[in-house]
């Protein structure tokens, strides 16, 4: 029971503290209120000036000083909310008289303008509430103390409701500004479709090239092996076939090399199709492929992958991202044990390797990256978390649905 009290003090400073804090916040926004304002009023000055080329100079003043004043807002916003708020401004290019006209083109730019009318209008009255519902009360009071006994008692009675209030509205108000602002200078459903749109055409693009190079692959390794040793075998088979009756010795012995020789062109075709489609993956499903994966490397591998039968290119595609991140953990990472995790969740396949090693791991190598592009095909991503002294952790994710 002794307990209880002290809790409530201490929950009750707490809230004290955040609200002050929150108040000092919104006297901030309330704040900028005087460069919004006098950015917005110059910002429609540069369009009728531009017309006699003054608004253009003013213009190089006015757009980045706009951009550094949304910039803060982004940050303090941003932090409110617990999360970032993007600037997504089109390039200006290298020819500083070419801006202005980039500038008018571009959606973020009139989004900053639409911010800065918001900051002078709605958004400061909303900032400057709790700003007033707290400074007026502690104003009455102090004035309070020099008036008549019924003053103070009057005075009193007026600031209890109105810091009440405050105690109520300045989280929701603060939040909201914040809201606000990320709505305007955040959200740009356009730019984001075109960016969405650039990553797709580009993950095409390497895709192609990357099956392209697959290939030339498939066929060198045809041309250099299966077809060179079915050739040799057509031919011993007809120095064979000659030498049946002069010298049978002779055309057994080639009949034998025949036989090795198709041996091992099934060895090679049974290579290539295990490098376009590994039949134990057709076979056993995801999960088989990669314990039987596992099963194969000179450390040991703890696999607890629980997935269902998917695509088969999504299959494919995390089956060889897989084997690249346990094959860069068996050449690179000194490791004495790794481990790959995977799960389903009706809308994307996730899966993790990781291992004890040396850490140090580069995103951007050949390796990881490559796994990256596979994975890009199928509007997957990856990230890399690899310490130095490690450990490292291989984090996949792919959007799917079972078929």
């Amino acid at each position: 029971m002794t307990d209880w009290p002290a809790m409530d003090a201490t929950v009750t400073v707490d809230g004290l503290v955040e609200r002050l804090r929150l108040t000092l916040l919104s006297a901030g926004y309330a704040v900028s209120f005087v460069p919004s304002l006098a950015l917005a009023i110059l910002t429609l000055l540069c369009i009728p000036l531009g017309l006699a080329g003054v608004g253009f100079v003013l213009a190089l003043a006015v757009v980045p000083m706009t951009a550094a004043l949304t910039a803060a807002h982004r940050q303090v916003s941003g932090r409110v909310l617990g999360e970032t708020i993007p600037a997504r401004y089109a390039p200006t290019g290298s020819f500083a008289l070419a801006w202005p006209v980039r500038w008018v083109r571009d959606p973020a730019r009139w989004r900053d303008f639409g911010f800065l009318c918001f900051s002078a209008t709605g958004g400061f009255v909303m900032s400057l509430v709790p700003v007033a519902l707290l400074t007026t009360p502690v104003t009455w009071l102090i004035l309070a103390f020099s008036a008549g006994e019924w003053v103070w008692l009057l005075l009193l009675l007026l600031s209890g409701p109105m810091l009440l209030a405050w105690w109520f509205v300045t989280e929701p108000l603060v939040t909201a500004r914040a809201r606000s602002e990320r709505a305007i200078l955040g959200h740009d459903r356009v730019a984001e479709l075109a960016e969405r749109v650039e990553r797709v055409e580009e993950s095409r693009a390497e895709t192609l090239d990357h099956n392209a190079a697959e290939v030339r692959r498939i066929e060198r390794d045809l041309h250099d092996g299966a077809q060179a040793r079915i050739a040799s075998v057509g031919m011993s088979v007809g120095l064979a076939e000659k030498l049946l009756h002069s010298d049978p010795e002779a055309a057994a012995a080639l009949l034998r090399e025949a036989r090795e020789t198709t041996i091992d062109a099934l060895d090679d075709l049974r290579s290539v199709v295990r490098g376009i489609h590994p039949p134990v993956l057709a076979d056993r499903g995801l999960a088989g492929a990669i314990e039987a994966l596992a099963v194969a490397l000179p450390l040991p591998v703890a696999v607890a992958v629980d997935v269902p039968r998917l695509p088969a290119p999504v299959e494919s595609a995390a089956y060889f991202a897989v084997a690249e991140c346990l094959a860069n953990t068996v050449k690179h990472a000194a490791a004495g044990r790794s481990w790959v995790s995977g799960s389903y969740d009706g809308d994307t396949l996730r899966l993790l390797v990781g291992d004890d090693g040396r850490g140090g791991a580069d995103p951007a190598g050949s390796g990881l990256s490559g796994v990256a592009r596979r994975l890009d095909a199928f509007d997957g991503t990856l990230s890399v978390d690899s310490p130095e002294g490690g450990p490292t952790t291989v984090r996949m994710e792919v959007p799917c649905r079972t078929p």
